[in-house]
């Protein structure tokens, strides 16, 4: 007898047969360069841990003692039961590091522009998005009911004609772009988003997941790289990649922050960060802060690998993120099997989560030259 879950099971074995299929792989080592993956010892290319601060001790220790403090879990919203000082101490750092009034942290990066966007814009309102932006801002639009136009990747002048015949018909209106671009390693053209938001009252979001710590003198950013520091904007990003923690952050001025704290619903309705992801995110704060050569290091591996890929059909970045092309599905799966037999790390990207396929490859700033010179054997000289 049929059931009205039958579809289910078909639908995953259209996925098996486009290649599409993906099962999670089990680490059981420290994080780091290199990593314990199912019985293997691999050179791992395919942490966000941009900087080495997950597996630092500084951020273990800290977050020892917050849980010996306040104890595992943070018990509840911040607004009912659920708010300590560390929660407070750890919004001032990151506006601190991002030079903004205010911040507010959420549980994660996907809640924190969930919870944003739909605070901010509505069924009469408009958002402009860039069509490789990532899925937590395309499904915070969604959210929103607000009026959705997509514009072509990076494409200025695209979303310059888009706001022309759009936004007179509007309330608000919303741009919201990745800096870096997770898939891609490329970076939205700030400065120029901006000025153009501005002459055309629009907000403008943008979303420094894969840039905090990364980018910029200090490591506050794209806005920071761009010199775009102090001008109006709503800054989010994530606790979880260069910083070693776990956790989303919004910054920007007081009134905005504010809002966001009583309309925000992913927020208001979210158990608080626990204590220990709190604490750790503070440390890697302190340690970017303190430690520029660790940034240093990071662009020195960025730079080595790339010129020593130049000759393959790598996709343009301005990131630690690398991405070479392949012609579809099964020779990224082929590509990264064959990495893996030769001790790597790197995962196969295919549809639907970018429109081609690709391997992507993260450096880190713990990444040896050993480790680099592997990679680079394998793909250059195979």
């Amino acid at each position: 007898m049929s059931t009205p879950y039958d579809w289910i099971a078909k639908s995953l074995n259209t996925i098996h047969q486009a290649n599409w299929y993906r099962t999670p792989k089990t680490i059981t080592s420290h994080p780091g360069p290199i990593i314990e993956l199912e019985a293997r010892s691999l050179i791992n290319f395919a942490s966000n841990d941009y900087l080495g601060l997950a597996g630092h001790p500084h951020l273990s220790q800290a977050a020892i003692i917050a849980i010996e403090k306040y104890g595992t879990g943070s018990t509840g919203s911040r607004l009912l039961s659920g708010h300590r000082d560390i929660h407070r101490q750890l919004e001032l750092k990151i506006a601190n590091l991002k030079q903004t009034e205010d911040a507010i942290v959420f549980s994660s990066g996907y809640l924190a522009n969930l919870g944003t966007i739909t605070a901010l814009v509505g069924q009469r309102d408009l958002i402009l998005s860039d069509q490789y932006n990532h899925s937590s801002l395309k499904n915070g639009a969604k959210l929103s009911n607000a009026k959705i136009i997509d514009y072509k990747h990076s494409d200025l002048q695209d979303l310059q004609d888009k706001l022309q015949q759009y936004r007179p018909q509007y309330s608000h209106c919303l741009i919201i772009t990745d800096t870096v671009f997770s898939m891609d390693g490329d970076i939205c053209q700030l400065s120029e988003l901006l000025d153009l938001a501005e002459s055309m009252d629009c907000m403008l979001l943008v979303d420094e997941a894969h840039a905090t710590g990364v980018m910029g003198k200090n490591g506050a950013g794209c806005v920071e790289y761009f010199g775009c520091t102090g001008r109006s904007l709503i800054q989010m990003g994530t606790l979880s990649k260069a910083i070693g923690s776990l956790g989303g952050y919004v910054a920007g001025n007081a009134v905005l922050i504010d809002f966001l704290r009583n309309r925000a619903a992913t927020w208001i309705y979210t158990t608080a960060l626990s204590p220990a992801d709190t604490a750790a995110a503070i440390a890697g704060i302190e340690i970017i802060q303190s430690e520029p050569q660790r940034r240093e290091k990071l662009w020195q591996n960025v730079n080595y690998l790339k010129q020593k890929l130049t000759y393959l059909n790598c996709l343009p970045s301005d990131s630690p993120i690398i991405c070479l092309e392949c012609a579809n599905p099964t020779q990224a799966l082929e590509l990264a099997k064959k990495l893996t037999i030769a001790g790597i790390f790197a995962p196969a990207i295919r549809p639907p989560t970018v429109p081609t396929s690709r391997i992507r490859f993260t450096v880190m700033a713990t990444h040896e030259t050993a480790h680099l010179q592997q990679l680079i054997n394998n793909l250059v000289y195979d």
